[in-house]
């Protein structure tokens, strides 16, 4: 059937080749970070300088050891760098281990790309605050400042249809019908688009699609344990699409998430995010660092970050000290906190014990006195706001306490927003990756990372306003390219739609309305990826695709379908470029006009299954599954 010839461009998609530049910046990201990451840094880096030297940044590397500079730049055959790579060197790096040709001519190459000076690229300007009147005009100054400095051509601007398709997949959750793209297609054009956005950011279906997304980045994939129907039932769902319906500040959604207290109506829900966690403190704390601070702090459990200088051991134990006085009360969803104990100490490399203070990542450390030596607490019912209630609130709450430092006075809460939803607005954060916003990870644009945060953060968090200003940005708007740099965002870069997209267009393609749970779960459990860092399709996804009853039934013609419809037309042309409005929400070209309707008229025996199987392979292709 048409639906196997097609269905193999899905895996096309998974590749992610993207051009990249040969500038030094460039090089060092894509190519020598990971080498130096897997074979350098354990012995030159932030927990260890053997001779002096670090490899963990550029800086650092042209720096040099002890002994003096090891990078002659742009010079790789005078560089003791490069020469100790070689297979026979005295001394020879790494020690016991030879690295692979392929690895060694990167390392040739990236210090053949080096100027005298350390700089890193466009990430390496010092920041420089200016004033615009707007986002959209931000973006676009700044990114295409960034376009001249790369010697980035950008692509063209999308057409209207286009254009029309991917806002609606963005801020709706699903493919415009027909109709929906004619109405805007005949607004008037100086004001078609702005109109459009604000629509869809006061409908319903935005508040859904964002609830959706951000109970992913918060909680993970529920699993086919049952655990997305309880975050429905535990109203969680309710609380997070809530928060976007009435565009409440994102610092009172996070610091309602923390606090975890249904103490106002608009906060019941919110005690999901800890009670799911079941009093798993380390995994409570490893779930908030992303979200207040825009990084993952894992790795600093044993010993401080390896490779992020700035993250210390006592970062990650000062937040699982945050929310050790919980307790999960069963039959409640709700977490109690008892106004005494949680005074853990952590081991550093060294084998010395230190107290798990709460430190935040801004260098702001939470005031509290701790019993000294043997000094035992007592807990008493002066303690708490409400000593006979089953949840209990102490009068000092450290959890509370931390909720107001992250959420009020901590400058990398409105950074974490603005650069995760930039990734999920374009498909890569201007740090990448977007929840690993650290020393490692520079940003790409970092005036824009700045000027977007510092006015989130000014606006009252206001996530509406982010949302709105980078969709109606010409940066936005681009055509699709992999010609370009993704970093550069010259270009609209590919991403996949997530399940919940797919399954309400393929509703709205099938020409029914786009809700229907059993089905948005069905391909979730199927295509659970969002913003994967690497586009890795799998062979069960692929049988999915090709064999899901579920959407047999949507491709199946019956009353006013448009499988039904397209068998009704009476020329085959006509059913073909039906087929492809419905889907693609475009016509065809003359190739796949002439060989979809040679498929169709193969069939014409037999014009409900031909009809069937052929939005059956639009619906499974490549150009429908990614965003236009």
């Amino acid at each position: 059937m048409l639906r196997r010839i097609v269905l193999p461009f899905l895996f096309s998609l998974t590749v992610g080749h993207f051009a990249h530049g040969t500038d030094a910046a460039t090089l060092w990201s894509t190519k020598i970070q990971p080498i130096f990451d897997v074979n350098c840094v354990k012995c030159h880096g932030p927990l260890d300088q053997k001779s002096g030297l670090e490899l963990d940044t550029p800086q650092a590397a042209l720096k040099g050891s002890e002994d003096g500079p090891v990078i002659v730049p742009g010079k790789p055959e005078e560089s003791a760098l490069w020469q100790n790579l070689a297979a026979k060197a005295d001394p020879h790096m790494p020690p016991k281990k030879q690295l692979s040709e392929a690895d060694r001519n990167a390392v040739r190459e990236w210090i053949a790309a080096l100027t005298t000076a350390p700089a890193v690229g466009v990430a390496a300007k010092s920041k420089v605050e200016r004033h615009f009147e707007s986002i959209p005009q931000a973006v676009d100054t700044l990114i295409s400042e960034g376009w001249q400095e790369r010697n980035v051509q950008p692509a063209p601007a999308a057409d209207d249809r286009t254009w029309c398709r991917r806002v609606y997949l963005d801020l709706a959750g699903r493919i415009p019908t027909q109709a929906e793209v004619d109405e805007f297609l005949n607004a008037p054009a100086d004001s078609k688009r702005a109109a459009l956005v604000d629509r869809l950011l006061e409908s319903k279906e935005y508040a859904t699609h964002m609830r959706e997304l951000w109970d992913v980045f918060l909680m993970g994939r529920g699993k086919r344990d049952g655990s997305e129907n309880r975050r429905k039932q535990a109203g969680w769902w309710d609380f997070l699409e809530a928060s976007f319906r009435t565009n409440r500040p994102w610092n009172e959604t996070v610091h309602a998430i923390i606090t975890g207290r249904a103490d106002q109506p608009e906060n019941k829900g919110s005690s999901w995010f800890l009670f799911e966690r079941k009093d798993d403190f380390q995994r409570i704390a490893e779930a908030v660092a992303p979200v207040v601070y825009g990084t993952k702090i894992d790795c600093a459990q044993c010993h401080d970050h390896p490779l992020a200088r700035e993250i210390k051991q006592g970062h990650y134990w000062g937040l699982v000290t945050a929310f050790n006085r919980g307790k999960n009360i069963e039959g409640t969803n709700s977490v109690s906190e008892s106004a005494i104990g949680g005074y853990p100490n952590f081991t550093n490399l060294k084998k010395e014990s230190q107290p798990a203070a709460v430190m935040l990542l801004t260098g702001r450390t939470l005031a509290e006195n701790w019993p000294a030596g043997d000094q035992k607490e007592t807990d008493s019912d002066d303690k708490y706001v409400d000593a006979k209630a089953k949840v209990r609130v102490p009068k000092y709450s450290r959890r509370e306490a931390f909720a107001d430092a992250a959420t009020n006075d901590n400058p990398l809460l409105a950074r974490a927003f603005v650069n995760r939803m930039w990734a999920a607005l374009t498909g890569r954060g201007i740090v990448n990756p977007a929840d690993e916003m650290n020393g490692r990870n520079v940003p790409s644009h970092p005036e824009l990372l700045d000027w977007l945060a510092q006015d989130f953060a000014a606006n009252h968090y206001d996530t509406r306003r982010v949302i709105r200003g980078i969709v109606l940005s010409r940066v936005y708007g681009l055509q699709l390219s992999t010609a370009t740099p993704p970093e550069a965002f010259a270009g609209a870069l590919e991403r996949p739609l997530m399940g919940e997209q797919v399954a309400r267009s393929w509703r709205v393609a099938a020409g029914l309305p786009p809700a229907d749970d059993g089905l948005r779960h069905a391909v979730v459990m199927a295509l659970p990826d969002v913003l994967p860092k690497a586009y890795n399709a799998t062979f069960q996804q692929a049988q999915f695709l090709s064999n899901a009853p579920a959407l047999a039934e949507l491709v199946k013609p019956a009353s006013e379908n448009a499988a039904a419809k397209i068998v009704a037309l009476p020329e085959t042309a006509a059913r073909v470029r039906q087929a492809f409005l419905d889907v693609y929400g475009r016509t065809p070209d003359a190739e796949e006009a002439t060989q979809a309707a040679a498929f169709l008229d193969a069939r014409a025996d037999k014009p409900a299954e031909a009809a069937r199987d052929l939005l059956w392979a639009l619906m499974t292709s490549a150009e429908f599954l990614t965003m236009p």
